[in-house]
């Protein structure tokens, strides 16, 4: 049975710090990579996206100086800035392949993002058989569960590991992943319990503290 691990935007912009920082966002890049020390061997295919938005223009109307954090954003993951860039505390070694999404335009699923060889998620999951996937990342309410969604409707069984995701709210992070359990998805800890986030730790105070965390 073919596994696939799927990294959804663990980037320095969704994280700590970041302009759309993410409460937890740190710790779920600290047990991803710790998951990966340890269980890496177990995933044929480890993919990991990251927003990767266009340095001029509204990339689509996804950015806006007056932003209401449901479909338009402050300026975030501009492609080639560190804010783009993986958290430094995720280590990427065994990454297989990487996505990148956006690029002038809304995308929240990784499913939206191509590698730089031009290569869809559904095009790698298909050609290396992917039946079973687990999904990762940041935000539990946004991307990820856009990404587990579009999973689920490419015919992977899929399993979101709770303690390796973390969400801008706590209420829309539990019906995002209420949603996914509906759609078919498992929601399960990681192997050893890397206990980086319940899955719906985040801060909603406003502009500079809520993030969609996977804004794409």
């Amino acid at each position: 049975m073919t596994r696939a691990l799927l990294i959804v935007d663990v980037q320095n912009d969704f994280t700590e710090g970041g302009a759309l920082a993410v409460a937890g966002g740190d710790a779920v890049a600290r047990g991803v990579s710790a998951l990966l020390r340890e269980h890496g061997a177990d995933y044929d295919v480890i993919v990991a996206s990251r927003d990767w938005h266009d340095p001029t223009g509204d990339n689509g109307g996804h950015f806006s100086a007056q932003p209401d954090f449901v479909d338009s954003w402050p300026v975030h993951c501009v492609a080639e800035t560190s804010g783009a860039a993986y958290d430094p505390l995720l280590d990427t070694t065994a990454v297989t392949h990487h996505v990148r999404k956006g690029q002038g335009k809304p995308a929240y699923s990784m499913f939206e993002g191509v590698t730089e060889a031009g290569e869809t998620v559904a095009g790698i999951l298909s050609a290396h058989g992917v039946v079973t996937a687990d999904v990762v990342g940041i935000a539990t309410d946004h991307c990820v569960r856009a990404s587990a969604a579009d999973a689920i409707a490419h015919g992977v069984h899929v399993r979101i590991l709770t303690d390796l995701v973390a969400g801008v709210g706590a209420e829309s992070s539990e019906a995002a992943l209420a949603e996914l359990a509906h759609a078919g998805a498992e929601l399960v800890d990681s192997p050893g319990g890397g206990a980086a986030s319940d899955g719906s730790a985040a801060s909603t105070d406003g502009p500079g503290t809520t993030s969609d965390g996977a804004a794409g």
